[in-house]
């Protein structure tokens, strides 16, 4: 990270008031969050085609047929 930016930051953590440091923190959880799940997402993508491969055959159409 650049250090300036992180000195920034920090200079006006200290300045910013109870409140705002509340919706800073909520922002940084949602950002966080949303870090987590495109990782998630991605791994789900790059699993698919090797799943493909054990889901996609005629015997796993005829095991699930009935439901």
């Amino acid at each position: 990270m650049n250090l300036e930016i992180k000195e920034q930051l920090i200079e006006k953590i200290e300045q910013a008031s109870e409140s705002t440091l509340q919706e800073v923190l909520d922002f940084l959880l949602f950002l966080e969050f949303k870090e987590s799940q495109k990782a998630d997402l991605e791994i789900s993508r790059l699993s698919e085609a090797s799943l493909a491969e054990d889901w996609l055959t005629p015997a796993e159409d005829k095991a699930w047929e009935h439901l």
